[in-house]
């Protein structure tokens, strides 16, 4: 498997985009309610299954291939996201971790 790095995939979400004039509706607000869209579409997957049918969810093809494209929009769309309002997801994501790791001290929780 090659790996792949975020700036890569947002330029080709981009690319993908402007290919056919769709940047013009990438507004921010625009962005959040397709990722939220999206992130409930995810959630309706698992809406009605025990918590040992959701762990097992993988393990059947069709369920495993919803789950998947719709992992593939949210990032999608967070990915847009982040790129219109100049955000370095993964900056952000490791300063998250950083501020979580001193709010909640290992061996206190």
């Amino acid at each position: 498997m090659t790996e792949l790095d975020v700036a890569r995939l947002q330029r080709r979400l981009a690319e993908f985009a402007a290919a056919r004039n769709w940047q013009q509706y990438h507004t921010p607000k625009n962005l959040v309610a397709a990722l939220s869209v999206e992130a409930s579409e995810l959630v309706e997957i698992f809406q009605w299954l025990t918590p040992e049918q959701s762990a097992r969810v993988m393990s059947d093809p069709k369920k495993a291939f919803r789950v998947t494209d719709e992992v593939a929009d949210v990032l999608a769309y967070l990915l847009q996201l982040c790129e219109v309002l100049d955000i370095d997801p993964l900056a952000a994501l490791s300063a998250k971790i950083d501020r979580n790791e001193e709010r909640f001290p290992a061996g206190e929780s």
